[in-house]
């Protein structure tokens, strides 16, 4: 009979992300990613076989969960227009320094391009990102938020976007925090999409 399980795949997860934004893609490890969450790396490698394995169940995970964060801003009781605006902030958690940002999405990204199985979770987790502020945006318009001109699919597939492109120049300028900077050119573009 099994043992039960003393931590979490998310709280694996959770240790894994800590690891790869402090010290990078390259420098991770099982050892580090048990010790951060508390097990012994055996026990990793009988859970998850390899540390590509590990990774595959985190972009899994990533992919099947994206839904339910959109979910949950909604449960704060936010309007469609400001979950699309701190759908779109959330982001900005990638960046708390500018190395973790280069952690999290250029170093991370170079894993996602060569494998396959990491490359199509992203794809889906895009889609499904895609998916979710469509919905917001078209809510957005119905109820008078932004302009009837708006093209919900245009917009959904360039928010997010512009999210990278701001942490990204945020990380050269290192000009206040991540978040204020993604939310200046977030309002700056959405003001154009406001009715007249």
């Amino acid at each position: 009979m099994p043992r039960p399980r003393t931590v979490h795949d998310r709280e694996v997860f959770a240790a894994a992300a800590l690891v790869i934004s402090r010290d990078g893609p390259a420098k991770l490890t099982l050892a580090r990613i048990a010790k951060e969450a508390g097990l012994a790396a055996p026990t990793l490698v009988q859970r998850y076989g390899s540390k590509l394995g590990l990774l595959r169940a985190m972009s899994r995970a990533s992919k099947e969960g994206s839904g339910g964060f959109v979910t949950t801003l909604r449960a704060r009781g936010l309007s469609p227009l400001d979950t699309v605006r701190e759908f779109v902030l959330c982001f900005a958690g990638l960046a708390p320094t500018p190395e973790a940002l280069i952690n999290n999405t250029l170093a991370y990204l170079q894993l996602d391009l060569v494998d396959g199985v990491l490359r199509r979770n992203l794809t889906a987790y895009q889609q499904e990102q895609e998916r979710a502020l469509r919905g917001l945006i078209e809510a957005a318009v119905e109820s008078g938020a932004l302009s009837p001109a708006v093209q919900p699919r245009v917009l959904a597939r360039l928010l997010p976007r512009l999210a990278t492109g701001s942490l990204l120049a945020w990380a050269l300028t290192r000009t206040g925090s991540a978040r204020d900077c993604l939310r200046r050119d977030l309002d700056t573009v959405l003001a154009g999409f406001r009715p007249r």
